[in-house]
């Protein structure tokens, strides 16, 4: 093959070296020019995901910062307490019961032969309930009225004998010593006369109770006995009186007053009473008495509030609502009370100023309104309270504050 066609094809010819320069192949330079470019430009690329991943890695950083900044801030809000109105009645809970109540037991002990009246009855004063048969009390009084007899003939030959030696005394026919004898035998045959006497009148009395009668007039509200029932004279062990008896006209009601509101109530104050059963009514009473102290155990002060009831709308042992009219001025202030910490310490409410660093303040509560409470102590008009705080609220905690429409939180306050 020529060297001519061996340049044609590529070939080189197969000739001694010689130190001459070969020439180059044609497309050698646009290769290297192509892989020098995409080279650079996957270097580039590769720079620009690594500045974007360190830029993408920034930002979330900065945003996870930021969200965990958010997330540890607490925030909390505040609302003011209102002064209570001095003309708001204080409510405790009642019960009523008859101005008179009265267990009725039996005198005498024997056996129930009737009773007339039942549950309910509406009595008078000295009217048959029930009758006993008693017939050791029969037999007691029959060996009294013996035994006075007895007492009778003694005390008879007792005092002739002391006449007829009175007689012989003067005739100085018996000694003084002998005189004095009779004399005494006389003396003690009169007492035992009256002692005789004295046992059949109690007896007698007794006999009188077989009869059990109305003490006062009133209504029957229990009745404990039947026919033939054994009956034990006196109120001995529990069960044993024979009826219950009531007067309901008028009722009484006692209430307990907490010692902050003791001073502000006197005698014949105006008193509203409610029972849930008598939806829409009211009864008004009046305060009749007080305890003039307050217990030590329970710091209230006990009160009796008279009660008219002449239609008998009122029964006997319900439930009802007093309303206590509270005379003079509150320091008291009124917050919800879902602002309110019991911790073992007593009772806080977190208080946050205008940093929104919190102070826990002891508080005195004075009465539930429910909703709302009275506060006596602790706080003023113009502190930040926490609504629903935290149970990990601390003192010197930072919170933000998130102040609520204030015409919406004073609706809740309000009792």
């Amino acid at each position: 093959m020529s060297e001519q066609r061996h340049t044609a094809l590529g070939i080189h010819s197969a000739q001694p070296h010689d130190d001459s320069p070969r020439p180059q192949h044609p497309q050698r330079g646009p290769i290297l020019r192509r892989a020098k470019f995409v080279g650079a430009a996957l270097l580039a690329l590769l720079l620009l995901g690594a500045i974007v991943t360190l830029a993408l890695r920034a930002v979330h950083a900065r945003a996870l910062l930021k969200s965990a900044s958010e997330q540890s801030r607490l925030y909390v809000t505040t609302i003011r307490a209102q002064a209570a109105r001095s003309s708001e009645p204080l409510t405790l809970p009642g019960t009523l019961q008859g101005i008179i109540e009265s267990p009725i037991y039996a005198r005498s002990s024997g056996y129930v032969v009737r009773w007339t009246k039942d549950i309910g009855s509406q009595v008078s004063k000295g009217e048959l309930l029930a009758e006993i048969d008693t017939p050791e009390v029969d037999q007691q009084l029959s060996q009294a009225v013996a035994a006075r007899q007895q007492a009778a003939s003694s005390l008879d030959l007792a005092k002739s004998s002391a006449d007829r030696w009175e007689a012989l005394r003067k005739k100085d026919a018996v000694t003084q010593q002998e005189f004095n004898e009779r004399s005494s035998a006389y003396t003690q045959a009169q007492a035992n006369l009256a002692a005789a006497d004295a046992n059949v009148r109690r007896l007698q009395k007794l006999e009188n109770f077989k009869k059990v009668v109305a003490p006062f007039a009133g209504v029957v509200t229990r009745r404990n006995v039947e026919v033939g029932d054994l009956i034990d004279a006196g109120n001995g062990g529990a069960g044993r009186a024979l009826f219950t008896l009531a007067q309901v006209d008028p009722l009484r009601v006692y209430v307990y007053v907490p010692q902050a509101y003791a001073q502000r109530i006197r005698v014949g104050d105006p008193v509203a009473i409610t029972q849930g059963e008598l939806a829409g009514q009211i009864f008004h009473g009046t305060v009749a008495r007080t305890a003039g102290a307050i217990d030590a155990a329970t710091r209230t002060m006990q009160m009796e509030i008279n009660l008219p009831n002449h239609d008998n709308k009122l029964l006997a042992g319900a439930y009802v609502q007093v309303g206590l009219p509270l005379s003079g001025t509150s320091d008291a202030l009124l917050v919800p009370s879902n602002v309110v910490l019991f911790r073992p310490e007593g009772t806080r409410i977190a208080v946050a100023d205008n940093s929104g660093r919190i102070q826990l303040h002891t508080v005195q509560i004075g009465h539930d309104l429910g909703n709302s409470l009275e506060i006596l102590s602790g706080i003023g008009v113009t502190d930040n309270l926490v609504l629903n705080p935290a149970d990990s609220l601390n003192d010197n905690d930072v919170v933000t504050l998130v102040q609520p429409k204030l015409a919406e939180r004073a609706k809740k306050v309000t009792p």
